[in-house]
């Protein structure tokens, strides 16, 4: 499809959100904060029936940026990358960072950090990423604490290719890291056995919550090392499941005040499951409540 043809069946002038915030204002820079991103997987069977539709409606709830959870074998949601990144650029989202697998435990999987990773490199520069990391460790890469170790060799390595090619490599969070094997915590080895100049942490603060971390203590004690962030909200029910943000129980603006110390850029709303509402319906509401907090 033409870019022209994509035009003229929608393009949106997007206007985000304009928010002050305290922290580029201590630094100077008055402009106004209008950066409140998407997780693309919580829309992800949305991009699979209508993609151009769906971010679409993702650009007119007033996102101006996503985070991709799509990509495979040198493509973005099947799609080839010149024809996903003109559908961005009419809709006027940005897209800043993305997530890949190692490569190992998956069937059909052709690049990774493991597999032709320098090529992967190469498509999230194409489309304007500044960031690239690990978005889940699966279950067989994970089952020992020199499973770990092991998944830490290979984060430094993947963090010295991304540098070549201008990017920050990062690793996004779950619940299991934060649970010991051993009496040892995996998280602690990703954090003390990783370059921290080179080795990003993507926070989910959800995961966080859900394994009885303080994110806001974690910050403290690592700061600078959180540019990403996932907020995601859990709900007050005994099994904490996944909610819109600012209708459960995660204090974002305790969270929010420590955007400074953990070195934080972006944040991408997410919700893994909808069950009371559309995804669009969710991510409206969650994004009218993010706008509410003070940065």
């Amino acid at each position: 499809m033409t870019r022209r043809l994509f035009l003229e069946t929608g393009s949106v002038a997007v206007v985000g959100g304009m928010f002050k915030s305290d922290y580029l204002h201590s630094l100077g820079n008055d402009k106004p904060l209008a950066e409140i991103g998407l997780q693309l997987y919580t829309v992800r069977d949305d991009m699979k029936i209508d993609l151009f539709k769906t971010l679409k409606r993702v650009a007119e709830v007033g996102f101006n940026h996503v985070e991709c959870a799509g990509y495979s074998n040198g493509k973005f949601y099947e799609k080839p990358k010149e024809e996903f990144k003109m559908i961005l650029d009419d809709l006027g989202l940005k897209m800043y960072s993305g997530h890949i697998g190692t490569g190992f435990h998956k069937d059909g999987m052709k690049m990774g950090l493991n597999l032709k990773f320098d090529a992967v490199c190469e498509d999230a520069v194409f489309m304007g990423q500044k960031y690239i990391g690990v978005g889940y460790i699966e279950p067989e890469e994970r089952r020992s604490i020199d499973d770990y170790k092991k998944f830490v060799e290979l984060l430094n390595i993947s963090s010295e290719t991304a540098k070549k090619h201008n990017l920050i490599f990062f690793h996004h969070n779950h619940d299991f890291e934060f649970i010991p094997i051993n009496g040892i915590v995996p998280y602690d080895i990703i954090l003390n056995n990783t370059d921290q100049n080179l080795v990003k942490l993507e926070l989910d603060h959800y995961w966080t919550t859900k394994a009885k971390v303080d994110s806001v203590n974690l910050m403290k004690k690592n700061p600078g090392r959180f540019p990403l962030w996932h907020i995601k909200e859990m709900d007050k029910t005994k099994g904490g499941a996944f909610t819109e943000v600012g209708t459960g129980v995660i204090d974002y603006q305790k969270i929010f005040n420590q955007r400074e110390i953990s070195g934080n850029k972006y944040f991408y709303i997410e919700q893994d499951t909808c069950k009371k509402m559309s995804p669009f319906q969710s991510i409206a509401l969650s994004y009218k409540n993010v706008k509410k907090l003070k940065f």
